[in-house]
Formats: C-alpha cells, sequence, structure tokens
C-alpha cells in the first residue's frame, strides 16, 4: 500500500533537494517494500514533461550485478566453479590465472579500465579485440591481495557467460533474468521515452549532451538501460523475491562480504556483484552506477525488504546519500511493526532438546525456531552463537557465525531421549563435562572436586 501523506511529503522533500542544490536535469526516485513500490517522486523535466516510472536512464554499472547473476546461475548448473580460473573459460588473456570469485569481487588485482580511450565515451571494440589487446600492464596488484574496482574485470565476466551460454551475454541476462522478472522496459541501447545524458556547467546553468555508444567487449560493465519501474522490480529482487530466477541461498551468498572498500571503518565492502553497505544499523546491498550523462543506485534492505533507488541525467553532482536518507524517512515515519507472535506446533522430539547444553563448563541455551531450525547460543549473551537448518539425513547446518556451513549432531541415548550433541568435534552434554558422554579427551574419574 502506498506510503503515508507525511512520508510521501518527506520522501519527495529529500528528492527535491538533491535536484535543485545539485542542479539535476531530471532526478526520479522510488521506495520498495515487501516486492512493491510504495512511492515514487520526480523533479525536473525529459523533453518538457516530469520523467515517470517508464522513462529509461543509463544504469552504468548497476548493469554488473545482473552479469553476476548470471555467472552465479551457471555456478548453480555446475558448469562452472567460483575457484575456476577465467583462463579455462575465456583463454587468451594474460591474467588466465585470476578466478571467478576475485573477478566478481573486485580482487583480482585487474587494472580498473581497458586500454585505448575511455571506454565510456567511445565505441567499444569486441570482446575477441579488447582480449587481444591486453598485456603485461592488466595486472596491477596480487590477485586476492586488496579490494580494486575493474570494469575490465567484468568485460571478462560478460564474455564468460558468452561462452558458457553460447550466445551473448546481454541475450542470455534478457532471457533468464529480465523476462521472469517482468523487466521488459530494460534494454542494452535506449528506446523511447528516455533520457538524454547531460554534463551540467560546473559554474553556469547550462548543459552539453554527453556520447552514448556501444560499449562492445565492455557492455558488461555498463551497458543497460531502465526505468524507475523496472529498477523497482530488481529492488524487490535484491530484497529477495527472486521469483525463480536465483535460489535464495545464491542470493544470500552474493550478498556476504569478499572484500571492504574502507578499511578499518568497514562501512562499504563489495560481495559477489553487489556492493554492500551498514548504515544505521541496517545492511544494505545494491549498486551504483555511472556513465557520461547519468547516475543511478539502487540500496536494499533484505531484512526489512525495503528498498530505495534513483535515476539521474547528469554526469556529476548528486548529493550523496539519498538512498539512504529515503530509507531513514521510511524507518522514522513508517517502521514496520514486528511479525505478530503465534504459538506454533512443535515436534515432540525437537522440544526435548531445547535448553541448557554445556560445552564444557560453558553452558549454552539451545532454542526451537519455526520450520525445525535451532539456535544455539551462549547462556550469558556473548561468543559463538549460529542458527542451524534441517537436513534431510537428520542433521543439521550451520547458518552463521563460527559454525556456518558445519553439522550439528544429535546422539541419543538407548532409550531414545538426546544424550550429546556434536557439533564438529564439539561435544555438548546435558551437564558440564559429563562423564557418561564422549568428551573428548576423556573426564578425570574422580569428578569435580
Amino acid at each position: 500500500m502506498p506510503v503515508l501523506e507525511g512520508t510521501a511529503r518527506a520522501l519527495l522533500r529529500k528528492v527535491a533537494v538533491a535536484q535543485a542544490e545539485g542542479r539535476i536535469p531530471s532526478l526520479a526516485a522510488a521506495v520498495v517494500r515487501d516486492g512493491e513500490t510504495v512511492w515514487f517522486g520526480a523533479r525536473g523535466a525529459v523533453d518538457g514533461r516530469p520523467p515517470s516510472q517508464d522513462t529509461q536512464y543509463r544504469l552504468g554499472s548497476i548493469t554488473k550485478s545482473l552479469v553476476a547473476v548470471m555467472v552465479m546461475r551457471l555456478r548453480d548448473e555446475g558448469r562452472i566453479r567460483l575457484l575456476d580460473p577465467i583462463g579455462e573459460h575465456v583463454p587468451g588473456t594474460p591474467v588466465g590465472q585470476v578466478t571467478i570469485a576475485q573477478l566478481l569481487s573486485h580482487t583480482a588485482g585487474l587494472t580498473a579500465e581497458p586500454p585505448g580511450a575511455w571506454w565510456e565515451r567511445t565505441p567499444g571494440a569486441p570482446a575477441d579485440d579488447l582480449i587481444a589487446g591486453l598485456g603485461p600492464e592488466t595486472a596491477r596488484h596480487r590477485p586476492g591481495r586488496l579490494y580494486h574496482y575493474s570494469n575490465l574485470g567484468f568485460g571478462l565476466l560478460g564474455e564468460l557467460v558468452a561462452v558458457r551460454r553460447g550466445m551473448d551475454w546481454a541475450d542470455a541476462v534478457r532471457k533468464e533474468i529480465l523476462q521472469p522478472l517482468g523487466m521488459s522496459a530494460t534494454t542494452t541501447r535506449p528506446r523511447p521515452p528516455h533520457a538524454t545524458g547531460y554534463a551540467v556547467h560546473p559554474w553556469a546553468d547550462v548543459l552539453l549532451p554527453e556520447p552514448e555508444h556501444d560499449a562492445g567487449g565492455m557492455a558488461a560493465a555498463g551497458q543497460m538501460w531502465s526505468t524507475p519501474a523496472d529498477l523497482a522490480r530488481w529492488a524487490a529482487f535484491l530484497c529477495g523475491d527472486t521469483a525463480g530466477v536465483l535460489d535464495p541461498d545464491t542470493l544470500a551468498e552474493m550478498r556476504e562480504p569478499a572484500a571492504v572498500e574502507d578499511g578499518d571503518s568497514w562501512v562499504r565492502g563489495y560481495g559477489l556483484g553487489l556492493q554492500l553497505m551498514r548504515h544505521g544499523g541496517r545492511r544494505l546491498a545494491g549498486h551504483t552506477g555511472s556513465m557520461p550523462g547519468f547516475l543511478a543506485a539502487v540500496w536494499a534492505d533484505p531484512a526489512d525488504r525495503t528498498a530505495a533507488l534513483f535515476v539521474a541525467n547528469t554526469t556529476s553532482g548528486m548529493r550523496p546519500g539519498l538512498l539512504t536518507d529515503l530509507l531513514d524517512v521510511m524507518a522514522e515515519h513508517e517502521p514496520r511493526l514486528p511479525q505478530e507472535w503465534t504459538p506454533g506446533p512443535a515436534d515432540p522430539r525437537l522440544l526435548e532438546l531445547t535448553g541448557l547444553w554445556y560445552w564444557g563448563p560453558a553452558p549454552h541455551v539451545l532454542r526451537l525456531l519455526p520450520g525445525g531450525w535451532l539456535s544455539l547460543s551462549p547462556a550469558g549473551g556473548t561468543g559463538r552463537a549460529s542458527r542451524f537448518r534441517p537436513c534431510d539425513d537428520g542433521t543439521w547446518q550451520g547458518l552463521d557465525g563460527y559454525y556456518a556451513g558445519e553439522t550439528l549432531r544429535v546422539h541419543r541415548l538407548p532409550d531414545g531421549s538426546p544424550g550429546h550433541l556434536d557439533l564438529n568435534t564439539f561435544v555438548f552434554t546435558r551437564r558440564p563435562y559429563d562423564p557418561d558422554a564422549p568428551v573428548p579427551g576423556g573426564v578425570d574419574p574422580a569428578g569435580w572436586r
């Protein structure tokens, strides 16, 4: 449902200030909650009219996230592995040893830009010519050493998709991502109605049209055009409404931090094709985009299922923080109510697992969660805590924290009651160092004294 009138006014003011102070020819923004656009606002004009939800703008590097989803689909199908060297799939590069995961997370150490003229303002060469023109200078840092944003790396990933799908990367994205998500207005070249990209003079209120070309082999780094309506559907995808395009667990994997962008502060980072940000206690995932004449961004809060986005036709001038401001307005004016608690059925064999367990002398609490999930956490509130999801073989797999990916097993006594827990060699018992349980190293027979 749409936001309240007071919320809409507060959101529009944020956009209006950003457009006026940034001297932006046109700016459109939206807020998405629970998969629906609950607010849209725009300022400025495109061909003499306010931009609508169907007006196209260039997305720039948001394109990278679409390509990354294609790469992850190939991984889930078993056609590639993230640890594969790119040279196994795209031969002929001087950096064939870097892995697909490193390219996705900008930790491959590649140069930021391809050789030749500035690719964003000049017609692009085909992928074969791009790869043939790479030399020793393509590698700038040791692979895996640090985060170094590389447009070139996503040019190579676009070619990877083309090789493994047997079609242009953009055709694969359209068929496997855009069409299932209903993003029919997202294209590689502009279609009417679309905004013209402009540079705004720094010292006068005049405009200069920016060039727009097919980027060729670099298109996977920033070629796509889209509308606020389509970008809202993409925002819903990032919040978890994947519509079968990607396994939710794979999307969660893409949102995991693979690199920190800003050192010790860890406010910004990068996952697998997704930028990450921490703001106001929230963990956001999305991507920004810029091309000559255009700026765009989408940030999603999957925990709250709320996202914000904007598109603008200016080379520079956008005030930082517009989207986090919009999310802050939503949090202040229309905070989500917690889900109403209701009791639910519980399997008696799971219910008897709950309560205190001891890792050595340290008490832990095992709680039963909906769906047969378990939560194990220190009774004192600090230390190693994880949630566990049930598996078909009667075990549980750790989802987060120290025990992520590890297996939890329940060992039962002859009478069927739970005797001890085995968590990746750690034994949890009902009593501290229970002598009747197989505690590693044994228990002193004289007992406590």
